[in-house]
């Protein structure tokens, strides 16, 4: 999984190991979850199934009940059976290798090894060399040589290797540096399919990349026509050199005495969002779980973010994602019985996750549903 991989990446860089994939394989371009954001498409991506099931409905959480927020990261948020937790249940050996700490800690549950570039175990390090800072271009080559590595020294049925995005939030796709980096990225998947030549290999992507220009901080707008209410970015996670936290959609949550549909008319007739719908229409349209989500989903236009001008300034510059607007990502597949026929199963990122529980891992031997 490679964050932040819009295809207009591949469009502009060369990576002959992935075109050598897509040739003996294939390769679409399909869609990610809205919102468009880490947490979100990966738990899809290792569950196989919508964040209505699994529970992720973003970085960031405001438990209205607890009146308290939290960073959706760690195991407890999850309410689907990941592949992990499949794989051990089968007896079979499931690798996690991540950049980010964060996602390992909300994905590793059930994986026999589990391995991040910010906390690697000494044998990795030995192995491989001390991992470069999680703010650089080289960090996400690590994490697959890391993969290769490990797979060298132990041998696992499943393995999941998942990057970070700092260099699609930094750099365009015409810039030299993208260049360097989908190198780093191309040979280094290149490796790791050549150490396993026979295993079935399927790469994709979180979600694409766009460039912002407005920040729109959607409270202050509100309260001009008397409305209270509080926002909540999806996108905040603790990595804010990447982002700002600012992104392409946002949770809004009325207070009692706030009219929804005044709420909603205000929104939908600010310059920068592209849609504004209700928590109950949102959790049907985007598969999402209402209860996770607040009273209003926002979504902005190609060029705007949500933010809080008090708490962050609109750096110049920037490129983020959340939005509609960064939904389409690539799928490759290659290896036994991925070709051009089986292509067609791989509309959504998730499909990859569903291709692993329907075609990889055996049903749970305890005879448990999901």
């Amino acid at each position: 999984m490679i964050d932040g991989l819009d295809p207009e990446y591949l469009d502009a860089c060369p990576a002959p190991n992935l075109a050598a994939m897509a040739q003996r394989g294939f390769r679409v371009n399909g869609n990610g979850m809205t919102p468009s954001v880490t947490n979100v498409n990966n738990v899809s991506l290792v569950t196989g199934s919508y964040p209505e099931t699994h529970g992720i409905t973003s970085n960031y959480l405001l438990d209205r009940q607890l009146g308290e927020e939290f960073y959706m990261e760690s195991a407890e948020f999850l309410r689907a059976e990941t592949m992990f937790q499949r794989a051990t249940a089968c007896g079979l050996r499931s690798l996690l290798v991540t950049a980010k700490d964060k996602l390992r800690r909300l994905l590793s549950d059930g994986a026999t090894v589990s391995i991040s570039s910010e906390d690697p175990p000494g044998w990795v390090v030995s192995g491989v060399g001390e991992p470069p800072p999680i703010y650089s271009l080289e960090v996400n080559r690590w994490v697959l040589d890391a993969g290769r590595y490990a797979m060298s020294q132990e041998p696992f049925d499943l393995v999941y290797l998942t990057t970070t995005d700092y260099a699609m939030h930094t750099y365009a796709p015409n810039d030299p540096e993208s260049a360097r980096h989908v190198t780093l990225l191309d040979e280094g998947l290149g490796a790791v399919l050549e150490q396993a030549p026979g295993a079935r290999m399927l790469v994709t992507a979180d979600h694409g990349m766009s460039d912002k220009t407005r920040m729109l901080h959607l409270p202050a707008e509100l309260g001009r026509y008397g409305i209270s209410a509080r926002a909540i970015p999806v996108i905040k996670d603790r990595y804010v050199v990447h982002h700002s936290n600012l992104g392409g959609s946002i949770y809004v949550h009325l207070d009692e005495s706030s009219d929804l549909n005044a709420a909603l008319d205000t929104l939908r007739n600010l310059d920068g969002v592209e849609d504004a719908v209700s928590g109950e229409e949102a959790a049907a349209r985007f598969h999402l779980m209402q209860e996770r989500v607040g009273d209003i989903f926002v979504l902005a236009d190609p060029s705007t973010v949500f933010g809080d001008p008090s708490e962050v300034a609109m750096p110049a510059g920037l490129r983020s994602h959340g939005s509609a607007h960064e939904t389409t990502v690539p799928i490759f597949g290659c290896g036994p019985g991925l070709d051009t026929s089986t292509a067609a199963r791989f509309r959504q990122n998730l499909d990859v996750g569903r291709y692993v529980f329907e075609d990889v891992l055996p049903p749970r031997p305890d005879g448990l549903l999901s």
